[in-house]
């Protein structure tokens, strides 16, 4: 609810006085023209009840004075509606998932902490369809470009590795992604492409896969995952148990930064979960989608609800001082 006057609202201290008043009136009314030493007798004598009517009459007014001056400030029901004009993006989310996301350089390991990165950037969007294609030595889609961000999300929770051949195959990621978007009349379409490994496996070459996406006018957004140097890799051993060992990153950064200048896209290089944040965030903001919004506000008018019982209560008011009350007040 909102007030088109409100500054006639300052008239309600107004009640502060005239409450002040109405008190000292009565008060002073009451003076008795007959001393009794005991007046209990009287307490049960017919009539009596109106002697409390003299306070019927200005608490009526007062409620009434509340009344008229809240429906003089013009108490208003404000109803809007937002009507939302989105040319929304069309993007796909590429997954490597082969064993090497296993190390812990990001926590709790590359491929937790790209799902769970990935997820927090679904929530971002709004308008925009996302899929999810995952690879290894293979690729496949696991989900199309959708607006159920529910579905996508629960689906993403549940990649794991283990569920194709070991090996990355970058190009096949990529090549994948772009069958996906190729007849997309999106205004954008762009791909997010997360790896930690060098190509070496796949019947297409990452380049190609590139200049592919680029026919379609697809943006290859490239992230490489992985610290600078060794990083710590979970081992099974069957003699000692569960160890870890250091194992040498070994991302093809040329290659991923080649890929993102065919097509328009940029290269970021994650060295830990922080910084594969914030390349999800800059991503988000390069890639936003145009929301135009109408704003539509209508206004009720509420004073009559306000306007009409005040002046019944006035009426009310003056009858019963002049006749229901009367002698009471004299």
């Amino acid at each position: 609810m909102s007030w088109d006057n409100p500054q006639w609202l300052w008239l309600l201290l107004l009640l502060i006085p005239i409450i002040a008043y109405h008190v000292w009136k009565i008060w002073t009314q009451k003076t008795p023209s007959l001393t009794f030493s005991d007046t209990s007798g009287l307490q049960n004598l017919s009539g009596n009840w109106r002697s409390y009517g003299v306070w019927i009459s200005p608490i009526l007014q007062w409620i009434a004075f509340a009344l008229v001056v809240i429906a003089i400030a013009r108490p208003q029901y404000e109803n809007t509606t937002v009507e939302q004009n989105a040319e929304g993006i069309d993007i796909v989310l590429t997954l490597d998932i082969s064993t090497s996301m296993k190390a812990e350089d990001l926590k709790p390991n590359r491929l937790e902490a790209a799902k769970d990165v990935a997820e927090d950037f679904i929530n971002q969007r709004i308008s925009d369809r996302i899929g999810l294609v995952l690879f290894a030595r293979k690729s496949f889609t696991t989900v199309p470009p959708t607006l159920d961000y529910d579905l996508l999300k629960r689906l993403l929770g549940d990649v794991e590795m283990g569920v194709v051949e070991d090996g990355t195959a970058i190009g096949m990621g990529i090549a994948t992604a772009v069958n996906r978007l190729k007849k997309s009349e999106a205004k954008s379409k762009i791909i997010i492409l997360l790896t930690d490994g060098q190509n070496n496996s796949g019947e297409i070459d990452p380049v190609t896969a590139a200049d592919l996406a680029l026919s379609y006018d697809i943006k290859v957004y490239t992230i490489g995952a992985g610290t600078r140097g060794t990083a710590p890799y979970p081992v099974n051993d069957p003699i000692f148990g569960n160890r870890y060992q250091n194992v040498e990153v070994n991302i093809d950064e040329e290659m991923l930064k080649k890929i993102a200048n065919m097509t328009g896209g940029a290269y970021f290089r994650a060295t830990d979960t922080e910084k594969l944040e914030e390349i999800y965030s800059k991503i988000d903001k390069l890639e936003k989608s145009e929301i135009e919004e109408i704003i539509y506000t209508d206004y009720q008018d509420l004073y009559p609800r306000f306007l009409l019982p005040g002046i019944l209560l006035l009426i009310l008011a003056m009858v019963s001082e002049q006749f229901l009350f009367r002698k009471a007040v004299e």
